[in-house]
């Protein structure tokens, strides 16, 4: 038998192994999706989660930033280590869907699929245990407070990966507007860098009517707003990706009463670490002058949440290959560019080599929407993805050979 018949045959045992038990674990999906939990309460989760891995013959380790697991299973002699990432918190979103299985907690929603990362993992965890062939160390992370940008940090300031030791770590996410079961993988910068400004133009409050005799910072506030857009379009490279969105701003209770205060809210992007730090330097120091020409005056909140998701070159090229070997180039979108949203991801690629790749969830509502839903024809071929990737990389030759002849 050659090569491309044995990597066939390989191929054809993982698909339909998870074929056997596929619709057990969309059931786990829907259930993990009715009891969704927010950030650092994934209590109910994690315990479904260590209770599944438990029994598949995983060593489990509990309890790391809170709610956090990783499970541990090795064979053979091979020295290699992988770690492979779902996160599972959810968002405080009143769900829209009518689902048979939509949430049961008034005000919390799986609108961004973490449910269906985790149901993913736990596919291919349960025939990595029962079926899987390689030698070597697989971590499975399972990771709280994605959504806050807080579980990866929190996980790594516990010792993650001194605890754990890897050579390489992966995550993938859904992808609302690719066709469901394409597979989309970025070099480079993936994913945005997020920070928050939360500027106070402190002025003189006053009376409608007497402007002269107040110092008004809505105008302050609508002056400092228009100003920001240069910084964009002059201040940062043109080649370089930037986006600063206003997303709040407040002040005042009345028409004809000029407020003391007004507070505007920055959301902040970019994926160059020098271009974050210019940012960082450049909307306070506007802020200041704009207040300041106005006789008010700009205290500033600048804070600093999570870098860019940088993936590792040679890392991603092995993940393509992977993708390209199970499911064919077909199945590849290659105009997949990067994101502007964030993901906390970055932390663990910030410490190890590895990637952060996207799966096509198909024409469905947009992340973070109440109308979202996870498409659970992902499951099964993202499962065999993580299967496949984990075999080659903990690749023990002598097995296929064996296996095939």
């Amino acid at each position: 038998m050659n090569a491309i018949t044995k990597n066939a045959q390989f191929i054809d045992d993982v698909e339909q192994g998870i074929a056997g038990y596929i619709d057990e674990m969309i059931e786990l999906r829907h259930d993990l999706h009715r009891y969704p939990e927010l950030a650092f309460k994934e209590v109910r989760t994690s315990g479904v989660i260590a209770g599944l891995l438990s029994g598949w013959g995983y060593e489990v380790a509990t309890g790391i930033a809170g709610t956090g697991v990783v499970a541990t299973l090795k064979r053979g002699e091979g020295t290699r280590r992988i770690a492979i990432r779902a996160d599972m918190d959810a968002l405080p979103i009143n769900e829209t869907t009518n689902l048979s299985y939509a949430s049961r907690n008034p005000g919390v929603m799986h609108a961004c699929g973490h449910d269906g990362h985790t149901a993913i993992l736990l596919t291919a965890a349960r025939y990595l245990a029962e079926s899987g062939h390689f030698s070597g160390t697989l971590r499975l992370i399972f990771q709280p407070a994605e959504e806050i940008g807080a579980g990866a940090r929190k996980m790594l300031s516990e010792g993650l990966f001194e605890r754990f030791p890897v050579d390489a770590v992966y995550g993938l996410h859904n992808w609302p507007g690719v066709a469901v079961g394409q597979f989309g993988f970025v070099a480079g910068p993936a994913m945005a860098s997020v920070d928050q400004a939360i500027i106070r133009i402190v002025g003189k409050g006053g009376h409608g009517a007497e402007p002269h005799n107040a110092v008004d910072p809505v105008v302050a506030a609508a002056s400092f707003i228009v100003a920001l857009q240069s910084v964009v379009s002059r201040n940062v490279d043109p080649r370089e990706m930037v986006v600063v969105t206003v997303g709040s701003i407040h002040g005042g209770s009345a028409s004809n009463v000029i407020p003391e205060n007004v507070e505007i809210k920055l959301t902040v992007r970019t994926y160059s670490e020098a271009i974050r730090q210019q940012l960082k330097e450049r909307i306070p120091a506007l802020a200041r002058a704009q207040a300041e020409s106005f006789g008010a005056r700009a205290d500033v909140d600048y804070r600093l949440g999570f870098p860019a998701v940088v993936n590792h070159e040679e890392e991603t090229a092995f993940a393509r290959g992977v993708a390209v070997s199970t499911f064919g180039e077909s199945r590849i979108d290659d105009e997949f560019k990067p994101r502007t949203a964030s993901e906390d991801f970055a932390f663990f690629l910030a410490k190890q080599p590895g990637t952060y790749l996207f799966v096509g969830n198909g024409e469905s509502a947009a992340l973070h929407s109440p109308h979202y839903n996870f498409d659970d024809a992902i499951i099964a071929p993202a499962a065999r993805y993580w299967v496949r990737l984990v075999e080659v990389f903990l690749r023990n030759d002598n097995w296929i050979e064996e296996r095939h002849e």
